[in-house]
């Protein structure tokens, strides 16, 4: 559930060391998370991948298996076991921390065994057109899960259970194969024509045992983990009516809100109305308009700041937005590679921290840096989650009244003891701005707590102040 001013935190990223054990390790931080202003927290993919204990997460192969059986070489999985994985559900709860499973479905990879089927091929950047006629291929889509036994699940797959795949095994050919008398979802991303497929064997969400059997397996996760909510992988990819239902199925039965989000890496922000629509808003999502505002303000040294939050779902839906700065896709080294620069960093994160709308999304690696990329944390990122904790409340005014100096001003109210702020940033050079922040304040004395400013502010008899910023930077105002 979002609390009021809730912070997600995504606790990884994509190259972690493999050797440490995640699931113990938040385990053991679970309190301290807490103390610093974190209220959930975003798990990856916590079952077994075609790369065993070197798998991220996204290489699906059985979802039942959370580090349980001896399968793709390993019983644990790269972050734990199961029992490690809900021992640190279970300590993230303790410290009032809810946690949210990050969910893949739209795929499976490595397979149990070959199947021989008709297929056609279709075009690599348009998928709604054939490029050859029917051919018999030898596809990986027979999954049987000989480590697991049955346990948790009779249910066993074959090629029926998808609509394609990108190898033919016989002749080691790469290309878009789609399955005899399967079709496309309609209510999928047009990229590409259309973007039903997007890697590995692609799950087919028509087919009436596949959606009985995802069911079976949401309703086995929760019972099981006691999760609190999702993190919802490729939703661009997966039919929307299928999430629809499943959400939907899924909060009937265990009576919880189970808070979900979804991310569709898509940078215009109608095609993440139109998703919401689709699914008769039972999912958030991922704002990667602001993500990607947030990235050409970082490079271009004309961006106009009074623009940063035009066309993103913070501005236009945000009970619906999950912000971020960056995540395990957008770091270094990644295909969606767009690692908004440092020294626009520690101002992205005062946007959507310390402002009133959106739910906000920390990333591990801004957090704690990345270390084999000799990336260090943001400047200041832990009291910037401190200050959305104890300061940003109240009545909420803007001033992004400028190309170069934009800034806002939270009133704060009487359950939280000494709380408002206000924030002004800069692209350019040094500068001020009046702004307003409330006739409560009248007279009491405002610092910058992020210290890029060492001079004093007075709220005048009008509750105005003149707040100060230096050269490309951000300054936070708090009461002395």
């Amino acid at each position: 559930m979002k609390k009021i001013n809730g912070i997600i935190m995504q606790y990884f990223e994509w190259y972690m060391d493999c050797k440490q054990n995640l699931w113990n390790q938040i385990k053991e931080n679970a309190e301290k998370l807490s103390e610093m202003g974190i209220t959930a927290m975003w798990l990856p993919p916590a079952y077994k991948g075609i790369g065993g204990k070197d798998e991220v997460g996204y290489g699906v192969y059985d979802v039942y298996d959370l580090g349980e059986f001896d399968q793709k070489g390993t019983i644990k999985t790269k972050y734990g076991s199961k029992e490690e994985y809900i021992d640190a559900i279970i300590a993230l709860k303790q410290a009032g921390i809810e946690s949210y499973a990050d969910i893949v479905l739209n795929h499976k990879m490595g397979a149990d065994a070959l199947q021989t089927i008709p297929a056609t091929k279709v075009d690599w950047t348009n998928h709604n057109v054939e490029t050859s006629e029917k051919e018999t291929v030898q596809v990986a889509t027979r999954f049987t899960f000989p480590g697991r036994k049955h346990k948790y699940s009779d249910f066993e797959w074959n090629w029926t259970h998808f609509t394609g795949i990108d190898y033919n095994s016989e002749t080691g050919e790469h290309a878009i194969f789609k399955f005899k008398n399967k079709e496309w979802s309609n209510t999928v991303d047009e990229e590409f024509g259309n973007f039903d497929y997007l890697m590995g064997t692609d799950i087919d969400f028509k087919n009436p045992e596949v959606v009985e059997e995802c069911i079976k397996w949401g309703e086995w996760y929760v019972e099981t983990t006691k999760i609190d909510g999702f993190r919802l992988d490729a939703v661009k990819h997966i039919d929307a009516e299928f999430y629809d239902k499943w959400l939907k199925i899924l909060r009937e039965k265990f009576k919880k809100e189970l808070f979900s989000v979804g991310e569709y890496w898509s940078n215009d922000v109608n095609k993440l109305h139109r998703y919401i629509t689709e699914t008769h808003g039972q999912t958030s999502l991922f704002d990667v308009p602001l993500h990607y505002n947030f990235e050409n303000a970082s490079k271009d040294e004309n961006y106009d700041l009074s623009y940063i939050l035009e066309h993103t779902l913070v501005k236009e839906n945000p009970s619906r937005a999950v912000t971020f700065v960056d995540n395990h896709d957008t770091q270094p080294g990644q295909a969606l590679q767009s690692f908004v620069d440092e020294w626009f960093k520690q101002s992205a994160y005062a946007i959507i921290l310390l402002r009133e709308e959106g739910y906000p999304c920390v990333f591990y690696g801004d957090i704690y840096g990345i270390e084999h990329d000799n990336i260090e944390p943001v400047n200041d990122i832990q009291t910037l989650i401190r200050l959305r904790k104890e300061k940003a409340y109240g009545e909420q005014h803007d001033y992004f009244d400028h190309q170069n100096y934009i800034g806002w001003t939270r009133e704060g109210d009487t359950e939280h003891l000494r709380s408002g702020l206000a924030v002004i940033m800069t692209n350019r050079g040094e500068g001020e701005k009046t702004m307003y922040i409330g006739l409560e304040h009248v007279g009491e004395i405002f610092i910058d707590v992020i210290g890029n400013c060492n001079e004093e502010v007075i709220i005048r008899e009008d509750g105005c102040g003149v707040f100060k910023v230096k050269a490309k930077s951000v300054s936070v105002w708090v009461r002395k």
